[in-house]
């Protein structure tokens, strides 16, 4: 075909224009080593990815950070100063002359930086580079080697090729997704996906107060169990596990010809995105929880799930709900118990207990793991009377269970068969068949009303007995003398609590710790309450209970939550105490929009209100106690913000002679737990002041301490001569600035690594109220190497000959 003259010369420019377009975008800089402006920024080679500064929808808030270059909806896939945006187009982005990536506003103020604590070869040039995977890194220009990488630091996007778990070097801490606050607000909001590591890897979202909302289910080398069939063609999964306290887990997608974007949606959903080139627009692919089968522990222990039946709980086969009366009003968290007992010490002779099978499960929680054969899989399980069911095959070895089973589902493909322990009477193939006349079923009803009748009465009687156990060990734990005392804590109805809390309904539902669920409830009187209930799947249990009896029944302080009483019913184990309306003080500390709420002056109020609790603990009180779970979750708030220690399951009483003690059982949580406690099971009183020190940091700074990187932190800028930078700006006021440096001088001094150099929490008081005014220089924190860079307290801890368990957590 031949062109008109005009029309040919139209091509022409056309075509040069495409071209000289190509040149620009082909080499814009992937790269810099000096400074961004707000307008200025990078492209990744291929075009895929841009970095910058950028304003989320609806808001006028300017961000350092990287989103896709070519798709017009924007889609943010990584924030650097999430939680301290820019009101203007003052930010600059530059290299500094340490080598460290850092945002500034226009007054110079350092709103993020990657804290490389390095100092780079004066030879080598660092470089900040975009690459086309979406992964920022900072390497040097000699070696191209990196020193940095924002996916070992990522958002709320999970990109392929991008780590979940633990990396050697971020010093062994946990890679995870945080959602956004809001559409419109990147801060880090109330859900993080994270990999957890038991006998079988496995994927959780868990939410603000370190409840567990959802879990993948077990890892088998190729997938997920509780994850749909479907999931395996889109995803490829390689996991690297070290041992286990350290590996890690990366995705990539099996079929790249369409744009994906997987992220965590800040209502707490994992959320794989398909982009549409037709609508050009994200359509949504997968999501979970996608059910409110999903939901982490929907029906409660003994039960199993299925989002197509109405209602969707239900009691396995040989199991009964524990509470009918919760259950037939909707509420089935109380979940099932047994019909008949299990009959171990049976097991070997004719009337031996049996298995149920159920088909196409998700496995539930808490597998312990083992290479065994089938035969010899059921054979253990069936040769052990904690054993409740096991599974076996599809790359999981030998799955047993010891514990009440929770967050079972039933899948409509895919999943695992499930064998669950029954009682030689409830064996399928042996239930008994009854065929009667009227006369036989009026028979059989009256038989049933004397049963009820009996087993009534039989309740009643457990339930005083079980009170007078309670009271026996409380009295054991305690040294005795105080039994009628004790008896005078008020024993409050099943049925009061329950009507308190609406049947403990999830809108009441304060948060979740290791004991169980948190409700807050309202006596017929007006009181206000909070119910702590045992989870018969706790990690913790009956001993926490009564320990807790013990310590805080015995203590009256202005600075410790006061204990209202307790209620044992059957199975029921529960806590009543003075209702806290102000939450706890991690709720304000570490969320950027509540913690203005809490100004410097607020926050010494509260420091010194702590240390007076710990010191009544350690020295004032009857008992000379040791919390062993000091942390900001643990510090309750009443309506004047007078803050009250709590949670005392864990706390040890003291004989009088006695300054330290030894366990080979370390609970806590990490990030709180000092040196020789972690590491040798060592606690004391110093025990209680490194995790006070550690709380006072945090006061100051606003941040959390993970994986020890705030005492790596302080410590660095403390030898430098400078703090400022760890002050959070909601608080800095020059007016205070020399009462927030002698906190940190404290903090440092309580975090250090020999314990015998701690103050005690006397002398703290007194350093606070400015009684002692020459105090000492710091020495080394604990946890910290000697050029500054945080260690994993986890995979030190894995070279001793010491349990280590986190109770903090689900």
């Amino acid at each position: 075909m031949r062109l008109h003259g005009s029309m040919r010369s139209f091509v022409l420019v056309f075509s040069l224009c495409c071209f000289f377009l190509n040149a620009c975008l082909a080499h814009e800089r992937a790269f810099f080593s000096g400074n961004l402006s707000d307008s200025e920024t990078i492209l990744s080679s291929l075009g895929t990815f841009r970095f910058g500064f950028f304003n989320p929808v609806n808001s006028t808030s300017r961000y350092a950070g990287i989103w896709y270059n070519s798709i017009p909806v924007q889609t943010v896939i990584w924030v650097a100063n999430r939680d301290k945006p820019i009101n203007d187009s003052s930010g600059v982005i530059s290299v500094s002359e340490d080598g460290n990536l850092v945002v500034t506003d226009g007054n110079m103020r350092v709103l993020w930086s990657t804290n490389l604590f390095t100092q780079v070869h004066t030879n080598s040039t660092v470089l900040a580079e975009l690459l086309d995977s979406g992964n920022l890194v900072m390497k040097d220009a000699n070696t191209d080697a990196y020193l940095w990488e924002s996916f070992e630091y990522p958002t709320d996007s999970w990109l392929p090729n991008m780590l979940v778990g633990t990396n050697a070097r971020t010093g062994g801490g946990n890679i995870t997704i945080t959602s956004w606050k809001t559409p419109s607000d990147p801060s880090p909001g109330s859900y993080t996906a994270a990999l957890v590591l038991a006998a079988y890897p496995e994927i959780h979202i868990v939410n603000s107060n370190n409840a567990t909302v959802w879990r993948s289910g077990p890892w088998n080398g190729q997938m997920f169990n509780g994850l749909p069939d479907r999931y395996t063609g889109v995803f490829l999964y390689r996991f690297i596990i070290n041992d286990d306290t350290n590996g890690s887990v990366t995705m990539s997608f099996a079929n790249d010809s369409t744009l994906k974007h997987f992220y965590l949606d800040y209502r707490g959903s994992v959320i794989r995105r398909d982009w549409s080139e037709a609508r050009r627009n994200w359509t949504v692919g997968d999501q979970v929880p996608a059910t409110e089968c999903d939901v982490y522990r929907r029906c409660g222990q003994f039960s199993t799930c299925n989002p197509l039946r109405t209602p969707p709980c239900s009691c396995v086969k040989g199991f009964k709900p524990r509470n009918l009366i919760e259950w037939t009003s909707g509420n089935s968290s109380g979940g099932c118990t047994r019909n008949v007992p299990l009959q171990c010490e049976k097991s070997n002779g004719s009337a031996a207990d049996g298995f149920l099978r159920l088909r196409r499960m998700k496995l539930p929680d808490f597998a312990r793991r083992s290479e065994a054969s089938e035969p010899e899989c059921l054979r253990t399980c069936l040769q052990t009377c904690s054993c409740t069911a096991f599974a076996h095959g599809l790359g999981y070895g030998c799955m047993t269970w010891n514990v009440s089973l929770v967050d079972s589902q039933e899948l409509s493909s895919g999943g695992m068969d499930l064998y669950i322990r029954l009682a030689y009477s409830e064996k399928p193939d042996r239930r008994p068949v009854i065929i009667g006349t009227s006369l036989a079923s009026g028979v059989l009803v009256m038989a049933a009303c004397c049963l009820l009748v009996r087993r009534i009465v039989k309740k009643r009687r457990g339930r005083k007995k079980g009170a007078e156990q309670i009271f026996e060990r409380v009295e054991a734990l305690a040294g005795g003398g105080s039994k009628g005392k004790l008896k005078e804590l008020p024993f409050f109805e099943f049925q009061v609590l329950a009507a308190a809390t609406d049947n403990f309904s999830l809108s009441n539902k304060l948060g979740q710790g290791g004991f169980g669920p948190v409700y807050k409830g309202k006596l017929q009187e007006g009181q206000e309450i909070a119910v702590k209930r045992l989870s018969q799947a706790s990690g913790q249990g009956l001993e926490e209970l009564v320990n807790e009896v013990v310590v805080i029944s015995k203590l009256q302080h202005r600075n410790l939550v006061k204990l209202l009483g307790c209620c044992i019913a059957g199975e029921e184990r529960m806590l009543v105490y003075e209702y806290m309306p102000n939450k706890s003080l991690d709720y304000y500390l570490f969320d950027p929009s509540k913690a203005k709420l809490l100004d410097w002056k607020t926050r010494f109020n509260i420091i010194n209100g702590i240390c007076r609790g710990l010191l009544y603990l350690h020295r004032d009180s009857r008992l000379r106690i040791i919390h062993r779970d000091l942390k900001a979750s643990n510090i309750l708030l009443d309506e004047n913000l007078v803050p009250k220690i709590s949670d005392f399951g864990l706390a040890k009483i003291f004989s009088g002679d006695e300054d330290e003690a030894k366990t080979r059982r370390v609970v806590g949580t990490y990030g709180y737990m000092s040196t020789e406690y972690a590491m040798r099971g060592q606690f004391s009183e110093k025990s209680d002041v490194f995790s006070l020190g550690v709380i006072l940091l945090e006061f100051v700074s606003g941040r959390r301490n993970s994986s020890s990187s705030l005492l790596a932190c302080a410590w660095s800028m403390w030898k430098e001569g400078g703090i400022n930078g760890l002050v959070d700006p909601e608080i800095f006021d020059t007016l205070y600035e020399k009462e927030i440096r002698k906190c940190v001088h404290i903090g440092l001094l309580c975090v250090q690594e020999a314990a015998n150099r701690r103050p005690s929490v006397a002398t703290v008081c007194s350093m606070l109220s400015s009684e002692v005014a020459d105090i000492p220089e710091p020495r080394h924190p604990a946890f910290v190497s000697r050029n500054g860079v945080s260690e994993a307290e986890s995979s030190e801890a894995s070279n001793n000959n010491v349990t280590i368990t986190d109770v903090s957590g689900r």
